[in-house]
């Protein structure tokens, strides 16, 4: 016994000390850290497989939890606001929304995958507190792996709401799909960026965790996934808050989804004009956050051992 603990003390003495400081540099520090990143793609895997059975663990009914908080949400709202509140389309409310179910799950289906990626993101660095403080790993693997279960929760949504598109006869074909790629692309920039950002300062200030939740749950009914932008646009027409609210780029995403797999929506009013080059824009803007994020992130995490 002896002599195997001579020979780890001798093998972790020949390692490269590894600094877990930032990585200097405008280009060069965020060049290493990927490639760090990279190097580390075994680990990252790993942990993305873990946070998606630490979901379901000792569950009984598994994947189908994943469904059950959107679901729940849609009979919700589909209920108080389009039955009750008269946002449905029916004979007795002509300017209501039509099919208002397949409305609002195209919503829901994004904006699930974003605040899963930015609320359980922000608490990653603080839940592996134990592995950061025993081994060297980069801290952005914590981050990442919660993407990578959060995509494959919507994985199984977006199946959902595809095959409801096929039941109410609405399969989407042809360039509408383009939407929905954009809209996903920029919905992961600006989740990852923000995940980067709030995991890191939830080490030294854990009322951030807070905030965050409070702020989504706000940035939710900003967006217009219980209500129609149409709606927004007869009480702001050409103001400056519509153009404000416009450039939310949650109302970028929502809109591209709707547009995307709610085709009752075409030709009504529904969506305003040069979507697809705002979301190009707005992808622009999210990768330069992505890419700030990370920096702060990368300075920040030089003394989160200290802190946890």
């Amino acid at each position: 016994m002896d002599n195997q603990s001579d020979v780890r003390t001798r093998e972790l003495a020949d390692e490269p000390m590894r600094s877990a400081g930032p990585k200097h540099g405008f280009f060069g520090g965020t060049m290493e850290s990927i490639r760090d990143i990279l190097a580390h793609g075994e680990l990252l895997d790993q942990l993305t497989r873990r946070e998606i059975k630490a979901r379901y663990k000792d569950s009984a009914l598994g994947f189908f939890w994943s469904l059950a908080k959107p679901l729940t949400m849609l009979l919700v709202y589909y209920v108080a606001i389009g039955k009750f509140l008269g946002a449905q389309q029916s004979p007795g409310h002509p300017d209501g929304i039509p099919n208002y179910a397949l409305f609002i799950f195209s919503g829901l289906t994004a904006w699930q995958l974003f605040s899963d990626i930015v609320i359980i993101g922000t608490g990653s660095i603080v839940g592996n507190g134990a592995l950061i403080k025993k081994v060297y790993v980069p801290r952005e693997v914590f981050p990442l792996s919660v993407v990578g279960s959060a995509l494959f929760n919507f994985s199984i949504q977006l199946g959902i709401l595809i095959a409801a598109t096929a039941v109410f006869g609405e399969f989407p074909t042809g360039m509408r799909w383009g939407y929905a790629v954009l809209a996903l692309v920029l919905l992961l920039l600006l989740a990852t960026g923000l995940a980067f950002l709030f995991s890191g300062l939830n080490v030294y200030l854990r009322d951030v965790a807070y905030l965050v939740e409070i702020s989504l749950m706000i940035l939710m009914w900003a967006s217009p996934i219980v209500y129609s932008v149409a709606q927004v646009d007869k009480s702001l027409h050409g103001n400056l808050l519509e153009k404000i609210y416009l450039l939310n780029p949650l109302t970028l995403i929502t809109l591209a989804f709707q547009k995307t797999f709610w085709i009752q929506g075409d030709g009504r009013g529904f969506f305003p004009n040069y979507l697809g080059r705002d979301l190009v824009i707005e992808i622009c803007v999210a990768m330069v956050l992505l890419w700030f994020s990370q920096r702060v992130f990368s300075r920040l995490q030089s003394n989160f051992a200290q802190e946890l």
